[in-house]
């Protein structure tokens, strides 16, 4: 039997995406504590609410790889997924980091995922800010793209078809990426498509003609 050593799984996509697939899941989760005996109680709750945990996840998971638009870094389709080597870093918020960002490339294409830092395992409760750092206008913010709008990639025509906006986007996922300096690890990963597209400037631009591609993550977990 495998084991997945998760690193970050997202509640919110999890329950959004398992209410679709199956309302019987939908329900309400809730902590029970017994009147005799709370500890033990409380406990037992938190195992089944673990355990529950996962098992929605690997609901979601089989029904994209059966019947999603489930692609690769490569291709991707509305979800994309699997195995690479990235480095990652918690970039700050406006008080707590709030933004969890990894980043790696295959040899077409630069990936990029973030999401919000408290569906890292572990996390504290109310670690991360209320708005989403999982929608791409947040997490473009977070990381730079206001300031690429001015870059003078970005601002001169590169022959491509892309408006000023997409090319600051595009432009900033690929210099996040390239900027990280943590140590990379091989990690495993299933992501929704947040954006797409060719590197601005071609060749000769910060992604070495690859590919764009960002996404946030509906887990990720360390791979051998």
């Amino acid at each position: 039997m495998a084991f997945r050593y998760y690193l970050y799984i997202s509640d919110s996509k999890v329950d959004m995406l398992l209410s679709q697939i199956d309302p019987r899941f939908a329900a309400p989760r809730t902590t029970e504590f017994g009147v005799d005996l709370r500890l033990v109680s409380a406990k037992r709750s938190a195992d089944r609410a673990a355990t529950d945990r996962f098992a929605r996840l690997d609901r979601v998971v089989r029904h994209l790889q059966d019947f999603g638009d489930l692609g690769t870094v490569d291709e991707p389709g509305q979800f994309f997924g699997g195995v690479l080597p990235m480095r990652w870093a918690a970039m700050p918020g406006e008080a707590d980091p709030s933004l969890v960002f990894l980043g790696g490339w295959s040899d077409r294409t630069v990936v990029g995922l973030g999401g919000s830092a408290r569906h890292l395992l572990g996390a504290a409760p109310g670690t991360s800010q209320p708005s989403s750092s999982s929608l791409a206008p947040t997490m473009l913010d977070q990381l730079g793209a206001t300031s690429d709008l001015e870059d003078e990639l970005v601002v001169d025509a590169v022959g491509d078809d892309l408006d000023r906006s997409d090319r600051a986007a595009l432009t900033t996922v690929c210099r996040a990426v390239r900027d990280l300096r943590a140590p990379a690890q091989n990690v495993e990963f299933l992501a929704k498509r947040l954006l797409h597209g060719p590197c601005p400037g071609g060749d000769t631009g910060p992604c070495g003609g690859r590919s764009v591609l960002l996404g946030s993550p509906v887990y990720v977990a360390l791979a051998d």
